[in-house]
């Protein structure tokens, strides 16, 4: 792949991965499986979480099977540490954030900010900030709140939105991208 600089894809490539995607998503693969179709029947999940120092490095799908001991090392690596508590991740969202992750040809893993969220963290959140809603899907454990620092904010929104599987929130302001696994929407700047 073309790369512009240290910091990220020429917008040539970014543009050439979205046109190919594009015709290949449409439209028996609107969903972010589609986009993992043909990457060897492997689906990959890369993180760390600044708030633990925690990281994760797993396999959690081959050949057709979710594997059950990779998605509870997710469950536990995207608890809500505040109050150690976790829940199960729904694997749309975590196919949309590995279907994202590929289309961005990255090679760093993602900082998680925020993936299950108990009720208390989110009411915590809520009060400091306009931007948490008060039934988010954080709370059911369908989304996630990622960041590269090799990609931008809008690169990892339009990969995210090329999945058209879920919610895709930009928060320019704060560096990150939500993800979820809700209704196929939109927002941010």
């Amino acid at each position: 792949m073309t790369m512009s600089s240290s910091n990220g894809m020429s917008r040539r490539a970014l543009l050439g991965i979205f046109a190919a995607t594009a015709v290949t998503a449409a439209p028996t693969f609107s969903k972010a499986a589609g986009f993992l179709r043909g990457s060897g029947d492997v689906r990959r999940l890369a993180m760390y979480a600044g708030r633990t120092g925690e990281s994760i490095n797993t396999i959690y799908w081959i050949e057709g099977e979710y594997i059950k001991e990779a998605l509870a090392e997710i469950n536990y690596f995207m608890r809500d540490a505040r109050v150690d508590q976790q829940k199960a991740i729904d694997t749309r969202t975590l196919d949309i954030m590995a279907a994202s992750h590929s289309l961005l040809d990255a090679q760093e893993p993602y900082m998680m900010l925020s993936g299950y969220r108990s009720p208390q963290t989110n009411a915590m959140l809520r009060s400091r900030s306009r931007g948490v809603a008060k039934n988010s899907l954080h709370l059911k454990g369908q989304a996630a709140d990622l960041r590269l620092n090799s990609r931008s904010v809008h690169q990892i929104y339009k990969a995210a939105s090329a999945c058209k599987a879920g919610g895709v929130g930009k928060y320019s302001g704060s560096n990150f991208v939500h993800m979820d696994c809700g209704q196929v929407r939109s927002w941010g700047s």
